[in-house]
């Protein structure tokens, strides 16, 4: 896949570096040169020096073949001029960086497929870490709408060596929840579950369920070795 990078600050330097690593092939455009040496010599990307909204060094660096288009420039003015211009030569899929709740309606009109917003997704981590300590990691689908959240198992707990099946039909386990991943040991890769599954004391679990359940879903988990 040809992915084309608008900005090469923190986020679009490591970004870069990720699709790098999955085997893409990455250009990004900046008007900082050292910025641009750097994602040449150590991210192992095309690096195009200039502006990401000049319609001539867009097409230097390829946007009419770009399959994906990230907009992470310094501002969000920037930022909708880019997407504009990457729905303009046909760029399929389009995301964006904002800063500002403001543009996130601008950006959908003109074409961005996805709209990150740094300081919503920071704030959101974080609240998350605070208020579900015990939970590893918490994904967000279907605009908050849906929850996917990653949780040891402890290892006096009642769900261990029982299998899936039999937690799903425990009137106590929250309704319309879900295990979706399974685990066994940090050394081995996730697994997809199905009813005859058994949970390993120390093992790792994917759930999915919706924001009302989260509390529901860590007690059933945690708070149930007394019983």
């Amino acid at each position: 896949m040809y992915v084309l990078i608008g900005g090469a600050g923190l986020v679009g330097l490591s970004l870069a570096q990720k699709l790098v690593e999955l085997g893409h092939t990455v250009a990004i455009i900046d008007i900082d040169s050292t910025a641009c040496r750097y994602a040449r010599e150590q991210v192992g990307a095309m690096a195009f020096e200039g502006s990401a909204v000049s319609t001539e060094v867009l097409l230097e660096a390829g946007i009419r073949k770009a399959n994906s288009l990230a907009a992470v420039l310094r501002s969000d003015a920037l930022n909708l001029a880019l997407v504009t211009l990457a729905k303009h030569y046909g760029v399929p899929h389009i995301l964006s960086r904002m800063r500002h709740p403001d543009f996130a309606e601008p950006l959908r009109i003109v074409g961005a497929n996805h709209i990150i917003s740094t300081v919503e997704l920071a704030v959101s981590t974080m609240v998350n870490a605070i208020e579900y300590p015990q939970v590893e990691s918490m994904m967000h689908f279907d605009q908050g709408q849906i929850e996917v959240l990653k949780l040891s198992i402890p290892t006096n707990c009642y769900v261990v060596n029982r299998s899936v099946a039999e937690i799903a039909q425990d009137s106590r386990f929250p309704t319309g929840s879900l295990i979706i991943g399974y685990q066994p040991h940090p050394q081995e890769d996730l697994m997809i579950p199905n009813g005859s599954t058994v949970l390993e004391p120390g093992s790792t679990i994917l759930i999915v369920t919706k924001p009302g359940c989260v509390h529901q879903v860590i007690d059933f988990i945690e708070g149930c070795e007394n019983r």
